[in-house]
């Protein structure tokens, strides 16, 4: 386990360099009062993690390095990814409800919880 969690760690601090990286980049190339950097971090996220989830462990990449890329690469790049991949598994498994369920409540709640941390930050 403390294994896999280093190669996590590894993952996560390439993608959120990564990350970085195209929030400081993107913006000097398209000028747009639309978050695009955030935005191509999400849709690039969401491919990368779809092509590596569908990929077949066996001859393309091992486990370690699936991880490495999924959990560790994807999640420090941004965690929409995973939340997209999550709700794809729930719908591929029959769970329809579940998933508009899971998307709902995360979109309000996320956002509900941001506009809470302000207002508190406010009151500080």
């Amino acid at each position: 386990m403390l294994k896999d969690a280093l190669l996590v760690g590894l993952g996560s601090f390439l993608g959120g360099s990564a990350r970085y990286i195209v929030s400081k980049l993107l913006p000097l190339w398209i000028a747009s009062p639309f978050p695009i950097a955030t935005f191509a971090v999400n849709i690039i996220g969401c491919f990368i993690i779809g092509l590596l989830t569908a990929l077949p462990t066996e001859g393309w990449l091992s486990t370690n390095t699936k991880l490495i890329l999924t959990t560790g690469f994807c999640g420090g790049f941004t965690t929409f990814s995973t939340f997209m991949n999550e709700n794809n598994a729930l719908i591929k498994d029959g769970n329809i409800m579940m998933a508009a369920f899971y998307i709902i409540l995360s979109l309000a709640l996320g956002f509900a919880a941001v506009i809470m941390g302000i207002q508190l930050a406010k009151a500080i």
